[in-house]
């Protein structure tokens, strides 16, 4: 019995620690505020609690449904919440901004290391790597406390190390510091930190897609649930007298605050490995394809869009034309007929990122021979890229060609390579070319560097593969939840439809039992209209999820948002058909 209890108070105690960790958190996040907190208190904590008590008041007071005035409660919690852990949510994508890249700060710190430089120059290139974000920001500040307030750099990383929000970063400026301090060569130690570096990667890796896991689980639960609070905000009305309006209105905005929380979660726990290279300074050709589709695809969508409102309008015979097809056109489908050809850009953008894949696959083994030739036959990338563009790298070899084009024609190496980068679209590719090539101009060793970026890259590779097969379980949870829930939510209206129609065939309204149902208060085609806006909602946020878990282009969140409004919307009308099927026989 003492056993048991002292693991409750373990637990409990815990829980506690956990708790106070996070509100020392928040309070350590308002110091770190660029915004003076009383400042921050006046403008922003007042009005939002000034809001919060008038939402309160609103939800007590207002003569509307219990299912009405929780959304409005929930919407000043929202605001007050929002309102109080903005700085820590400040801290926190500030501290992401550090996490992202560190793993290729420090493959680009190693590189530059073996090279002829002086180590405060290694963080003066990389301060100027905007790329970075906030570790190059990092950087500069390192540099500025070495030029502009003469410390060393090892005190200077010291410094910087217990003020960095970043636990991972602190921990590395920690050791580099001690092994600088100690007399240890900076190539010696980054040499040295790779592997740590490469698994502690990994480590973070894997548990930002566990964490993805859960919170799939978590979300197609809370979806079920919220699924089930619109099945009743459209059934209870016809047995309460409620405006049905009014209280399916309410849920559908609570529906909306759900998956807008998830949707921000998601975008937080996904782990940063962007697949595309984007830049604006040369256009490739897959970026012109997706471009031209991409607007072509909008101005069709457009079209018929204005079609069907011609239709609605009744206006010319085109107008009257599309209104005699309009008819006997279920409302969903009118919906997803105009959202079709933006699947076109998603599409294409498939198929570039299926050989950008392939590409990032060679890559590796062309970069390690690059290096070793080099090393082995003392000569320069020019005559080395002479014999390995006839090897076979696949997909690569045509890029790899270019490249030998362009440096025997004189083009600069940093342009050649520039290209390279461009035309693979490949963003490891690109920093990873970038770090060779720099390495090369300031006297690296190009079978070390090969040999480094190689490794890298392979373990980023494996890591990718992980994701994808996270990505199509999430694809497959996503679609699934759209079909079911465009189901239940149809269903119960068809439900309501049959009670109606039974109530006006029996003409209950004569008789005791009129006051037990009341068809009155549904205006039918408005609410099948607000389920097939929910309908789009979840497609619009379900597809940005999946955009932001795969990590890839733009464009493919327009295929799956065409591809979930299309399962919904047909869902919908099946659901319908097979209902008044039902009800014929």
């Amino acid at each position: 019995m003492s056993e048991t209890s002292t693991g409750t108070e373990d637990g409990f105690g815990a829980q506690t620690r956990q708790v106070r960790a996070f509100f020392d958190s928040v309070l350590e996040s308002y110091e770190r505020m660029p915004m003076p907190i009383r400042r921050y208190a006046l403008t922003v904590l007042a009005p939002a609690g000034v809001f919060f008590l008038v939402s309160l008041a609103g939800a007590v007071a207002l003569p509307f449904p219990v299912l009405v005035r929780i959304p409005v409660f929930l919407l000043g919690v929202l605001i007050v919440a929002g309102a109080v852990l903005y700085p820590r949510l400040l801290v926190e994508e500030q501290r992401r901004g550090l996490e992202n890249q560190l793993h290729l700060l420090i493959t680009h710190m190693t590189v530059l290391s073996t090279t002829n430089i002086d180590r405060v120059s290694v963080f003066r290139q990389l301060g100027r790597e905007e790329e970075y974000g906030e570790l190059a920001i990092e950087m500069r500040r390192i540099t500025q406390l070495v030029d502009t307030w003469n410390q060393s750099l090892d005190d200077a990383c010291e410094r910087r190390a217990r003020q960095v929000p970043s636990k991972p970063l602190a921990d590395f400026l920690d050791r580099l510091a001690y092994s600088l301090s100690a007399g240890q060569d900076i190539d010696d130690f980054l040499l040295g930190e790779q592997n740590a570096m490469v698994q502690k990667y990994i480590t973070v890796y894997e548990s930002a897609l566990g964490n993805l896991e859960v919170m799939k689980d978590l979300y197609l639960s809370m979806i079920l649930s919220m699924t089930f609070a619109v099945i009743n905000a459209i059934v209870l009305p016809i047995l309460t007298g409620t405006d049905a309006t009014m209280t399916i209105g309410a849920v559908i905005v609570l529906f909306v605050f759900v998956q807008l929380g998830f949707y921000y979660v998601i975008k937080t726990m996904s782990p940063h490995d962007p697949l595309w290279y984007v830049q604006s300074e040369y256009r490739t050709k897959a970026d012109r394809q997706i471009d031209i589709a991409l607007y072509g695809a909008v101005a069709l969508s457009f079209v018929l869009v204005c079609v069907l409102a011609l239709g609605t309008a009744g206006v010319g015979s085109l107008g009257l034309a599309v209104r005699g097809v309009m008819l006997d056109t279920p409302v969903p489908l009118l919906i997803a007929a105009p959202l079709t050809p933006l699947a076109i850009p998603g599409i294409i953008a498939r198929r570039h990122e299926n050989r950008i894949k392939e590409r990032d696959e060679e890559y590796p083994g062309f970069i390690r021979a690059l290096g070793a030739s080099e090393s082995a036959k003392q000569s320069t990338t020019t005559a080395v890229l002479k014999t390995l563009r006839t090897k076979d790298f696949g997909v690569l070899s045509r890029e790899i060609d270019r490249l030998y084009v362009r440096l025997n024609m004189r083009i600069g190496p940093t342009r050649s390579w520039f290209f390279f980068t461009a035309e693979s679209s490949s963003y490891l590719i690109q920093k990873f070319s970038e770090m060779y090539n720099i390495g090369r101009q300031m006297g690296g060793r190009p079978k070390q560097l090969g040999e480094l970026i190689s490794r890298n890259m392979n373990e980023i590779i494996k890591l990718r593969r992980q994701r994808e097969q996270a990505t199509v379980t999430l694809i497959g949870v996503l679609y699934g939840i759209t079909a079911s829930a465009s189901f239940a939510f149809f269903i119960g209206l068809e439900v309501v439809e049959i009670l109606a129609s039974f109530s006006t065939q029996m003409n209950l309204d004569q008789l005791e039992f009129g006051q037990l149902i009341y068809a009155g208060v549904y205006d039918i085609p408005f609410i099948e209209f607000l389920l097939a806006l929910i309908i789009l909602f979840n497609a619009l946020l379900s597809s940005l999820m999946i955009r932001m878990v795969d990590g890839g282009h733009k464009a493919n969140a327009y295929l799956h948002f065409v591809v979930l409004v299309w399962i919904g919307c047909a869902s919908a009308v099946m659901t319908s058909s097979l209902a008044g099927a039902l009800i014929s026989v």
